[in-house]
């Protein structure tokens, strides 16, 4: 999968408000899918799309310890999307800047008024 692709998924996989709700949880610490399934009013399967999802974008990772299989957070895809949001930054910083000087432009127009 190329950069872009991943970059792709991981933004796909955080469109969604209850996947974004499942990396919060396990980002202190290892789940189950039960624990995991346990705020929302969903069912076990429709929990397990959501983490097959969170897993092919390479957010999650499932392991195997004897019956408990946990689920973690992988970060790394995280960092790629925060980098390539940073790059924008820049860029927004400097129209808030322009839209702050001209604000303080009308600003002292109307205290001259």
């Amino acid at each position: 999968m190329t950069a872009v692709d991943r970059l792709s998924s991981t933004f796909a996989a955080l469109a969604d408000p209850t996947r974004r709700a499942i990396l919060a949880r396990l980002a202190l610490g290892e789940a189950t899918v039960n624990e995991l399934a346990e705020p929302f009013e969903m069912s076990l399967p429709a929990v397990s799309k959501h983490l097959k999802v969170l897993e092919r974008a390479g957010l999650i990772t499932r392991g195997r310890n004897a019956q408990w299989r946990p689920c973690r957070l992988e970060a790394a895809p995280l960092g790629d999307a925060t980098a390539w949001l940073e790059s924008y930054r820049a860029f927004w910083e400097d129209r808030f800047d322009r839209l702050e000087k001209h604000l303080e432009q009308i600003k002292k127009g109307q205290q001259n008024d």
